[in-house]
Parts: structure tokens; C-alpha cells; sequence
């Protein structure tokens, strides 16, 4: 198994709810399984009933009910700020770096340990 996983919550149009949802219950379940990076594929959030949930995921990502999953988290676009700690925390996530680099459709973020 590989050390990152990609979750794309664009899948079906999801309500922002939905997505929420199906994100914490996927972070969860990777942690246990012992994935360390998940690349969150959510959209630009810019258009359409999808438009929320960018923003939601990032917000939800904050919340203190997510304190034991997630270490730390970045958008694609701020990729560039934290490249070098992410890989040296998950070198896998190098083979990602294409479609990671200042792309707002995407999160990064790291599992606890």
C-alpha cells in the first residue's frame, strides 16, 4: 500500500454537507489503514452548487473534532511554502507534484501518526 492516497470528493456532485461527511469519515478510515498523506480533490470552488466546498473542506480541516487525524494541511495553490516539509515527511508525495503545484482545486493534508 502507498503512503498517500487522492480523495475526490467531486465525485456525484455531492452536496457541501455530503462532502463533508464523506471527507471525515475517509480521513479516518486512511489514518487507521496507515496512509500519512491525502491529496483532497475538491474543485477551484469558484462555480455551480460545487462552489462550497472548497471553502468547507478547509474549514472543516481547522475544526477541533479532527485534532487527532490531521497534522497540518495546505492548499495546492500554497504548495510552494510548504513543498520541502511535506516530502520530507511523505516522499511519495513528490510523484504528485504535477498535479499538486498551484492548483486551488486541490488539499494536501497529513495524517497524525
Amino acid at each position: 500500500m502507498g503512503k498517500v492516497v487522492e480523495l475526490n470528493l467531486e465525485l456525484g456532485w455531492p452536496t457541501v454537507e455530503e462532502a463533508i461527511r464523506t471527507m471525515t469519515n475517509a480521513l479516518s478510515t486512511y489514518k487507521k489503514v496507515g496512509y500519512k498523506a491525502v491529496i483532497i480533490i475538491h474543485g477551484y470552488g469558484s462555480s455551480g452548487a460545487g462552489g462550497g466546498i472548497k471553502p468547507a473542506v478547509r474549514r472543516q480541516l481547522l475544526d477541533r473534532a479532527l485534532c487527532g487525524l490531521v497534522r497540518d494541511f495546505v492548499g495546492g495553490e500554497e504548495w510552494s511554502t510548504k513543498k520541502r516539509e511535506y516530502i520530507g515527511i511523505c516522499r511519495e508525495l513528490e510523484k504528485f507534484e504535477r498535479s499538486i503545484a498551484d492548483n486551488a482545486g486541490v488539499t494536501i493534508v497529513l495524517l497524525k501518526k
